[in-house]
């Protein structure tokens, strides 16, 4: 069976690999395995993981798994929104779409680790919650706020694509959830969620997330 090691920068989104994509994957003969971003170690040699401090932290991780992956394929799943300042390509984005300028610094970090075959970044827009509106339905029924459906559908209907939502602070996917389910648990309803609404209508609503997808699919077919 072949691997894919995801570089990911926290819970919900190990959660997500392990209870969502490896089900998809398993049946193509690809072992997915998640590994928490270290943000921190100390003297002793513990450490802490989860968030997207800095790219060093970030480059410290990934040539430490590249270095350990064999054949194995690494990929990442980390937030766009937010990314820290220093990450290769930030300060070089493009104006226009938001997809064009991810996809820029997508391939700015894949040229820094020397255009690795067997590397494949990749940053959610413009962040995981994106996909959690694929559906207009199963976050309302998951928080048990049913009377708010129309509403959170509505929100969904003023963008071409989820991922389109805008990364301005306050207007970023997770933040427009809490403001509208105060009672959001990112970790616990976050890969539920997105479980239930199934990775066919994930890939159908996200196409960003979906090119990923089909990525991976195409390493997983690879002889």
């Amino acid at each position: 069976m072949k691997r894919a090691l995801i570089l990911v920068e926290g819970q919900t989104e190990e959660r997500f690999v392990k209870d969502v994509l490896s089900e998809h994957f398993r049946v193509l003969g690809l072992s997915l395995s998640p590994t928490l971003l270290t943000t921190k170690r100390t003297k002793t040699g513990d450490k802490f993981s989860g968030g997207v401090t800095s790219f060093g932290k970030f480059k410290n991780d990934a040539r430490r798994m590249l270095g350990e992956a064999g054949s194995a394929l690494v990929t990442t799943m980390l937030d766009y929104y937010r990314l820290p300042a220093d990450f290769p390509g930030m300060d070089s984005r493009p104006r226009g779409k938001a997809l064009d300028r991810a996809l820029h610094v997508e391939h700015a970090i894949h040229q820094h680790f020397g255009s690795l075959q067997h590397f494949l970044p990749y940053l959610s827009l413009h962040e995981f919650e994106a996909l959690l509106f694929s559906s207009p339905d199963e976050l309302p029924r998951a928080l048990t706020r049913p009377d708010i459906t129309d509403k959170f559908s509505n929100l969904r209907a003023g963008f071409a694509t989820p991922e389109e939502m805008n990364e301005r602070p306050g207007h970023a996917p997770s933040e427009r959830i809490k403001t509208m389910f105060p009672g959001y648990r990112k970790t616990l309803h976050g890969p539920t969620v997105s479980k239930r609404i199934g990775i066919e209508r994930l890939r159908a609503e996200c196409p960003h997330f979906h090119n990923w997808v089909s990525m991976l699919e195409q390493f997983a077919r690879t002889p």
